[in-house]
């Protein structure tokens, strides 16, 4: 038996209800519309329109807050899955599109996109010039199930079963500092050496720290006099002679001002993977670049 749809019963659109869902989970309206790329009072405009069209009221305004009510919440469940069958539609679709034209976000750390990802990107313009490409440049692992980003450059597998991913290469990081600096701290021969040594981190927690130490160094907390959560920036500390770091030794070799200390100091293992959605792995300008991006990693 055929269920006909009573469309006069939807008196909503769906950009309203993609607003209240962003703001929802982004936690303000100024948040949401950042990632929606709308100006706040177009977002607050659509949030309102929802809440005329539902004749509900979905937030509380406290100050400058915005909390759910208690209609708000119970809507959120079923929005939370008009967003995911939205998904699904796009990535689908998207999947399907045989144009080589268009977006393609690639997400990858800071340093893999500020010194590995632009002579890529120059080929990729000469192949493909239609290709319009977004680099999302962060340490934190983007949700590729959600379009946060297409195509993942990532160091460590991805394990959900609606991706693909394919381990390109293994490589390896070591520590490096400026000639500059060494001239003046002396070159260290030997892990003692090294425990004089100012170091730059890239992650405010004692993960590095640990793994350092896992080496045969005997670092502490106040080895890390700097600490940056962009791995672009604190390599740039290095370059300029402010101490110590740890990089993967392609970025080194093409850095001149800085030299790799401790040679025979275990490497660190730094696996390379690339990740799609598998719905996407079916685009033909989301596979290409995939498969360039692959074959210029390994």
């Amino acid at each position: 038996m055929q269920i006909c749809m009573n469309w006069a019963a939807v008196s909503f659109d769906w950009n309203q209800v993609r607003a209240f869902l962003a703001t929802v989970e982004e936690g303000s309206l100024s948040g949401a519309a950042r990632v929606l790329r709308l100006t706040q009072p177009t977002l607050g405009r659509q949030v309102a329109a929802l809440e005329e069209a539902l004749d509900v009221v979905l937030f509380d305004r406290i100050g400058r807050s915005l909390v759910l009510t208690p209609s708000g919440l119970e809507l959120l469940d079923h929005v939370r899955d008009m967003g995911d069958a939205a998904n699904r539609i796009s990535l689908a679709a998207t999947g399907r599109s045989q144009a080589i034209e268009g977006l393609v976000r690639i997400t990858a750390s800071h340093a893999t996109s500020a010194y590995v990802l632009p002579p890529i990107l120059k080929r990729l313009r000469d192949i493909a010039p239609g290709i319009e490409v977004e680099v999302v440049a962060t340490n934190a692992l983007r949700d590729l199930r959600h379009r946060e980003a297409d195509i993942a450059i990532r160091h460590v597998r991805p394990d959900h079963p609606d991706l693909i991913a394919r381990l390109v290469r293994e490589t390896s990081a070591h520590l490096y500092a400026s000639t500059a600096y060494l001239d003046v701290m002396g070159r260290p021969a030997t892990p003692e050496d090294v425990s004089r040594c100012d170091f730059i981190g890239f992650e405010a927690n004692d993960r590095l720290l640990t793994g350092l130490n896992a080496l045969g160094l005997s670092l502490t907390r106040r080895n890390f006099r700097l600490v940056s959560d962009n791995g672009s920036v604190a390599w740039e500390m290095v370059r300029q002679g402010l101490g110590v770091g740890v990089m993967m030794r392609e970025i080194a070799d093409v850095t001149p001002e800085v030299e790799q200390i401790l040679p025979d100091l275990d490497p660190i293992p730094v696996p390379v993977w690339l990740a799609t959605h598998r719905e996407l792995n079916t685009s033909r300008r989301i596979r290409l670049v995939y498969d360039l991006l692959a074959e210029a990693l390994a």
